[in-house]
């Protein structure tokens, strides 16, 4: 029997991470498809995940995390699925979690549901940097919705085909989706629910994220993208 839901792993340049990711997820929900969406990846990803029993899509050279997470929703809708996760190939997403996600979606409770870090019983510390842009995001979210997110910049993340069909449109950013698609999405009405998730800083630091000044870029280019989304009509 065929699938209802795709697992969407973007990946770049993991190696050493990715198998074990989908060996995981494999185990513990043979029900579900996988894929990872490599983005040009130079290292062995690539054999790595296939190895691992995934399906690769993959990328002539790097285009960044926006275009990699959107090929995945691109792929499910033309393959007919009803409902996506989003996990990290760099191992900090703790894939025990996918069935917590799922349950909020597959029940109709919520039309995407976020992955918080943040919650009574985590130990989970961000680098120092990371961890204020996320507070100041979180404020910023809510100052311009009224609605709190305790993680809105998470990418560990479930949605049902609704959500799948707004991610596939133009209108979808080609770098950095986070907060300002959470906003997006509450001023479409969609349902929007948070779930506390166990996450694992990624022991070598690395992030599709990450690079020389990406981090300054990141913050205007998300802040701009922000109020540019609160003041178009859709």
């Amino acid at each position: 029997m065929a699938s209802d839901t795709l697992v969407i792993i973007p990946a770049y340049n993991e190696e050493k991470a990715i198998a074990p990711v989908i060996q995981l997820i494999r185990k513990r929900y043979p029900e579900l498809d996988v894929v990872v969406v490599d983005d040009g990846s130079s290292d062995g990803t690539v054999p790595a995940a296939r190895q691992a029993g995934a399906k690769v899509i993959s990328h002539p050279h790097n285009m960044g995390y926006g275009v990699a997470i959107q090929t995945g929703y691109k792929y499910a809708v033309e393959r007919g699925y009803d409902h996506l996760v989003q996990v990290d190939g760099d191992g900090q997403h703790d894939v025990f979690d996918i069935e917590k996600l799922l349950r909020k979606v597959k029940d109709g409770t919520c039309d995407i549901v976020i992955g918080s870090r943040f919650h009574g019983d985590s130990t989970y510390k961000p680098p120092l940097i990371r961890g204020i842009g996320i507070r100041f995001f979180r404020l910023f979210l809510r100052l311009l919705s009224g609605a709190h997110f305790s993680d809105p910049t998470s990418g560990f993340q479930a949605m049902n085909r609704s959500v799948l069909r707004v991610f596939v449109k133009d209108l979808f950013p080609c770098d950095y989706p986070d907060a300002d698609m959470v906003l997006l999405l509450q001023k479409l009405h969609f349902r929007i629910r948070e779930v506390p998730v166990n996450m694992f800083l990624n022991a070598e630091g690395k992030s599709m994220h990450a690079g020389p000044f990406r981090g300054i870029y990141y913050v205007f280019k998300m802040i701009l993208s922000m109020l540019l989304t609160l003041m178009r009509r859709y």
